[in-house]
């Protein structure tokens, strides 16, 4: 089983300069991203505020959409500074099933580096969990990964024990909305107090924000205040 960074890693990380992972230049400052690259990423400016879905036209930054003004999600706002195209999508994807773990830590610095100036801190944070047959069989959890950078730059407390997915829940993929809310429906449980008042929640990506709604309401039902999504990149 694959766990966190491995000793490979590590090293290269200390003792090699940094190169761009999208194409081999070399990268910014503590970054594995060069410059180029990183003004080439498709931002998501114009979006909700609740849920960070793209709007085709710009609007008012406490405006929300359709869909959140309708169904009202569980969380309380969302920060997601890509989308969920080209150059994030490739990083997520190729961190999730072919275990760059490199990715991870450049999703989780270019995530904290959009926060420290647009997220209020929280108390805590809290990655989104897998299931633990799931965890097994990929061998680490991708939100983890992405949250130890994020906790770690931004000098957080991290929470990897307090929540756990209990039921298994089919690939969301190929799912509608409706499907989605249905397949996620009841597949967490707080299984530690949780004693934090404002826990911001971390995952790769958001599509159409089920599984952070139905884990934000769990929170919520323990005690929780307020529940923010912080995501990598919005689909």
């Amino acid at each position: 089983m694959k766990t966190g960074y491995n000793w490979l890693n590590i090293i290269q990380n200390y003792t090699l300069p940094p190169i761009c992972i999208l194409c081999g230049n070399a990268g910014m400052t503590n970054l594995d991203l060069c410059d180029s690259c990183y003004r080439h990423l498709p931002g998501n400016h114009h979006g909700c505020r609740q849920c960070a879905e793209v709007l085709d036209i710009k609007i008012p930054a406490a405006s929300l959409c359709g869909r959140c003004s309708s169904l009202n999600p569980a969380f309380d706002r969302t920060y997601a500074p890509f989308l969920h195209q080209g150059a994030p999508r490739y990083l997520i994807t190729s961190l999730k099933f072919s275990a760059n773990y490199k990715n991870a830590r450049l999703l989780g610095s270019l995530l904290a580096n959009y926060l420290q100036t647009h997220a209020e801190r929280p108390d805590l944070i809290l990655p989104v969990p897998l299931y633990k047959s799931r965890y097994r069989e990929r061998g680490f959890n991708q939100s983890i990964e992405i949250a130890r950078t994020v906790a770690k730059q931004l000098k957080l407390p991290l929470d990897v024990d307090s929540c756990i997915r209990h039921r298994d829940t089919p690939h969301q993929t190929s799912l509608t909305a409706k499907e989605r809310r249905h397949n996620i429906s009841n597949a967490f449980s707080v299984i530690k107090p949780i004693t934090a008042q404002h826990v911001a929640l971390v995952d790769d990506v958001m599509t159409t924000g089920s599984t952070v709604h139905e884990l934000a309401a769990v929170l919520k039902k323990s005690g929780v205040k307020q529940v923010d999504i912080w995501v990598c990149a919005r689909a």
